[in-house]
């Protein structure tokens, strides 16, 4: 199970999601028993009958950010530029200095200046291998620019013609209804199947919804380029985790009723805090949490979750939670029903 190679898979093309479906609680939804592997399936609108009174849905409120931007080098040559730590970024009077994947024919020069327009420039301070500290120069406020100049970010899987001719609004549909911290780079997934109206469903009947933040970096795009997984290290990526979130989770534990995390993101990051505190308490920082099978659960009980990548820490993360042979065996009946797989695609509750 430690195999990189254990985590693989065979995924026909034409069920990577492009676009998501029309409305978002329509996607599907194949639900997973944990104890026994026994595969159900429905609609992300039926959630509400899988939860009971007294749960805890955990959502992560970050928002995605239009983090990537083009712009040209001192040189003349195009060079593509990814805030990857907006969150922790510095700012001050026309300036804004944060760490930054750059991609460009050769590597950027310590010195140099990347030119986006004629209002915003940023000159490289240091890094190497593809990360920078890059200091951005600009009139009036940084946010206003970068959403006037950047795009979403989307994952490499999904494909967008550079001449138009998709109907979708990457910017509204690849970002959470509740979304409200501004600093990922990637959506967490499982959240954009929810409505406002889909919430207010599982509120009424008893549920519990409190939200903590982490704001999903690059790490979430790159693969595992070990043969044994233990050997891999995560991206450590900024979280938030309130006090009124901790004491909501430890009160319905006590009352053992179930914590159900929406999306990966929240699992690592009650049980980053957990680990962390010796218990589940109020806290921020960075995680760099890898969870695999093996991994002890101190917190969640239930997860809700998109299909994952072969070969991701994503899919181990899963595999630790509900075993790795029944996810396996729960994705070859997701591509025997033609479920929809990735960012876009459907979801997946384990309980």
């Amino acid at each position: 199970m430690y195999l990189l190679s254990d985590y693989n898979y065979e995924l026909p093309n034409e069920l990577i999601a492009q676009e998501p479906v029309e409305q978002r609680d329509q996607s599907r939804l194949l639900l997973l028993d944990r104890s026994t592997g026994a595969v159900d399936h429905g609609f992300f609108g039926d959630l509400p009958q899988h939860l009971s009174a007294g749960d805890v849905l955990v959502l992560n409120d970050t928002e995605v950010i239009p983090a990537r931007l083009v712009g040209r080098k001192d040189t003349g040559g195009r060079v593509e530029v990814l805030l990857i730590d907006y969150a922790g970024g510095k700012t001050e009077a026309g300036r804004f200095v944060t760490q930054c994947l750059v991609k460009s024919s050769k590597p950027a020069r310590v010195g140099s200046e990347i030119e986006f327009d004629k209002r915003m420039k940023a000159r490289v301070l240091d890094g190497s291998d593809g990360v920078y500290t890059l200091k951005f120069c600009f009139p009036g406020r940084f946010e206003k620019r970068l959403y006037e100049l950047g795009s979403t970010p989307l994952p490499p899987y999904i494909k967008r013609p550079a001449r138009g001719g998709v109907s979708v609004d990457d910017r509204f549909r690849y970002q959470t209804v509740y979304a409200s911290r501004k600093g990922a780079v990637a959506a967490p997934t499982a959240g954009l199947h929810f409505t406002d109206e889909l919430l207010s469903q599982i509120q009424s009947a008893g549920v519990r919804i409190v939200r903590l933040t982490l704001h999903v970096g690059y790490g979430t795009f790159l693969p595992v380029r070990v043969s044994d997984i233990r050997q891999h290290r995560m991206h450590a990526e900024r979280y938030t985790l309130s006090q009124e979130t901790a004491a909501t989770i430890h009160h319905a534990t006590e009352q053992g009723k179930r914590v159900v995390a929406v999306g990966t993101t929240c699992v690592r990051t009650l049980e980053h805090a957990a680990r962390q505190h010796g218990g589940l308490t109020a806290s921020c920082g960075e995680s760099d949490l890898f969870i695999y099978p093996g991994y002890r659960f101190q917190v969640v009980d239930g997860l809700v979750t998109n299909f994952h990548l072969p070969r991701s820490t994503l899919l181990m993360l899963v595999s630790a939670f509900a075993g790795r042979e029944k996810v396996l065996a729960a994705y070859a009946e997701a591509i025997k029903k033609r479920y929809r797989f990735y960012s876009y695609g459907d979801a997946m509750l384990i309980i």
